[in-house]
């Protein structure tokens, strides 16, 4: 029985690659830029407060990833926020492989579409060739039943590529799909 391919990774050793060595004319494969893993991260300042809302966000990011979520504490104490070393403030989840391929396929065809006027992306890398997507409402995913909602939460999707510059990251997003707005 042959092993289950994601449709971006074979888009990716098929299209994409070609494509990226031809307009930065790398002479191997391994050259070119590749997406190394997402992360998702959703900072929850309302926990402080209600213990039960890191459980829902955990459930919501594993539904979203369909990979467990862990939560993310504090490192130190902070009098003003009433926040105390340990405390869990946020949850994230590092996809790596087919999974990964798989979150950034849905991403890209279903999820961006949904939210409302929706224009684009913005395309400002961090300077590496990483690029961070924040999401305002984890309503545009599927997966989320918008009737059991407690609290609109945004979260921040970190693509982590192996491109040494912005313009190798912003190429190599750009073909796979991710729909950055014009320059």
């Amino acid at each position: 029985m042959p092993k289950y391919v994601p449709n971006l990774k074979k888009k990716f050793v098929n299209e994409v690659v070609p494509a990226l060595m031809k307009k930065f004319e790398y002479s191997s494969v391994m050259q070119v830029p590749r997406i190394e893993k997402i992360v998702i991260n959703q900072g929850v300042g309302a926990a402080i407060s209600d213990k039960k809302i890191i459980d829902v966000a955990l459930n919501e990011l594993t539904n979203i990833t369909g990979q467990k979520a862990v939560p993310t504490k504090s490192k130190k104490d902070i009098s003003n926020f009433k926040l105390r070393k340990g405390n869990a403030i946020g949850v994230r989840v590092t996809l790596r492989r087919e999974r990964m391929y798989e979150f950034l396929e849905r991403l890209i065809c279903v999820s961006l579409p949904r939210i409302r006027d929706f224009s684009g992306i913005h395309g400002k890398l961090d300077g590496k060739g990483n690029y961070t997507l924040g999401i305002q409402e984890q309503i545009i995913f599927p997966e989320i039943d918008i009737d059991k909602i407690t609290k609109m939460m945004g979260m921040n999707v970190t693509f982590v590529t192996t491109a040494t510059t912005d313009d190798e990251g912003y190429a190599l997003l750009k073909e796979f799909g991710l729909p950055f707005k014009k320059k």
